[in-house]
């Protein structure tokens, strides 16, 4: 399996994050709510995920993890 280059999950997560922040505090602006959409597609898309909450998890472990156990984290299901 694959797994995503690892400074692409981070720039991901940390955009995730900003545009969080930014529908929290104007839920109603389209513009945030649909890169935040795009955003947290990509990520469910990279992680192998269905859901946003799911996938940023993920990311994190995945971030997170030394190359070495990397094999086991591709395993994990």
């Amino acid at each position: 399996m694959l797994l995503p280059d690892k400074t692409r999950v981070r720039s991901l997560l940390i955009r995730f994050r900003e545009l969080e922040r930014r529908m929290l505090a104007d839920p109603m602006h389209h513009g945030t709510r649909a890169r935040f959409e795009d955003v947290a597609y990509t990520l469910c898309i990279l992680m192998g995920q269905r859901t946003a909450r799911d996938a940023v998890v993920h990311a994190e472990r995945y971030l997170k993890a030394p190359a070495a156990r990397l094999v086991r984290f591709t395993l994990r299901k």
